[in-house]
Order: structure tokens, then sequence, then C-alpha cells
């Protein structure tokens, strides 16, 4: 199964490994240095031209690590996550 981010841009359900909030997470010093150092390393994609709300951390079969900027809310992202689980 699949998951939709926005404009064109799926990743597979099994390479979720969270789904985080970006206006209440990036508050935290931790997690703008993530953001930064995957920007910096070049594992960002930016789903959105429009504010963001959200973003998507993935893990594929090579360990390779993305970040995934969506203009879709959490709670949406998660509500599709889980209607692909069932």
């Amino acid at each position: 199964m699949f998951l939709h981010l926005g404009n064109d841009h799926i990743v597979n359900v099994r390479e979720v490994v969270g789904i985080f909030d970006l206006e209440k997470s990036s508050v935290s010093k931790y997690t703008k240095d993530y953001l930064s150092n995957a920007t910096k390393q070049g594992r960002v994609v930016n789903c959105t031209y429009e504010l963001p709300k959200s973003f998507v951390v993935t893990l594929d079969d090579e360990l390779t690590e993305r970040v995934y900027i969506s203009q879709l809310a959490c709670s949406t992202l998660a509500k599709r996550l889980a209607n692909n689980r069932l």
C-alpha cells in the first residue's frame, strides 16, 4: 500500500517511520537540528509549494532515510496511513 503525501508524492506505508506536526515539533532544538542536517545532506523532499504542516520520515530497504515535507495535516496523513494498514 502507498501513502499519498501531496503533489504527486507517494511512499510505501512499510517505509514510514513517523508522521510529525511541523509547527509543534519544530519548537524543539533537536528537531530543528535534525531537519537542518537532513536538508544539508539532501535527504529532504519538499512535497508542497504551500505552507508546510507536517513532515514524514521514511526508511527504505537500503536503509536510506528521507524526510518529506507536506502541506497535509498530520492527522490527515495518520488517518490515511491507518486506513492503508487495515
